[in-house]
């Protein structure tokens, strides 16, 4: 199924099901931002809000982007702080942000879903604040060799969703050729994972 499709229908149970990768994404997000402060974030791909609400604890200005409309719907009934924007937004075009504007951009299990990684990157780089972040989380590649894939039922029907495979290098390497730095690569596994290849990819790059 299409991206824009799958989400708009994946939104009404999206929250609510079992997804341990939303879950540990979630975890991560958390653990590496904590103690952290920013005063602009720019967040790309925020569904459901789901880590939203969290970045509006860490961020004084907060812009959300998202493809779908009705994941958006849901982010905008859970996260209602006056210094959060929501917006639709296709980040495989030119992203409506001012250059040098963005202390931190959080990218949350989104990139499967985007076959030109350098656009991504060039945009960030483009609208990142010198020393700012651009905090990236993946479904890891070593999963999707598996055939692992964004997936979700519906009654007795398993929706998947179209997805490209980026392994580890690309990510380096689009970053590198725009001028960021990778600061800190993590791979990370669910508490269920034992014996099994890491669930999630963790990247901060810097500018």
């Amino acid at each position: 199924m299409n991206i824009q499709d799958a989400y708009n229908e994946w939104s009404t149970i999206y929250d609510s099901n079992i997804n341990r990768t939303r879950d540990l994404d979630a975890e991560v997000t958390r653990r590496t931002l904590k103690g952290r402060h920013f005063s602009s974030i720019l967040e790309i791909g925020c569904g459901t809000g789901k880590n939203t609400e969290f970045l509006a604890e860490i961020g004084d200005a907060v812009l959300a982007f998202d493809f779908s409309e009705k994941m958006l719907a849901k982010a905008r009934q859970k996260v209602t702080a006056s210094h959060v924007r929501f917006a639709w937004a296709d980040i495989t075009q030119p992203w409506n942000c001012e250059s040098d504007s963005i202390d931190l951009i959080a990218c949350n299990l989104v990139l499967e879903h985007i076959e030109d990684l350098d656009h991504i990157f060039t945009q960030a780089e483009r609208t990142l604040r010198s020393g700012g972040w651009f905090l990236i989380n993946e479904l890891h590649p070593f999963k999707q060799y598996g055939g692992t894939k964004a997936r979700f039922e519906r009654g007795e029907n398993i929706i998947e969703v179209d997805v490209f495979i980026h392994h580890i290098s690309e990510f380096i390497h689009a970053a590198e050729k725009n001028g960021l730095k990778l600061l800190k690569l993590d791979e990370v596994w669910h508490e269920d994972d034992a014996g099994k290849p890491p669930r999630l990819i963790s990247f901060v790059f810097g500018k």
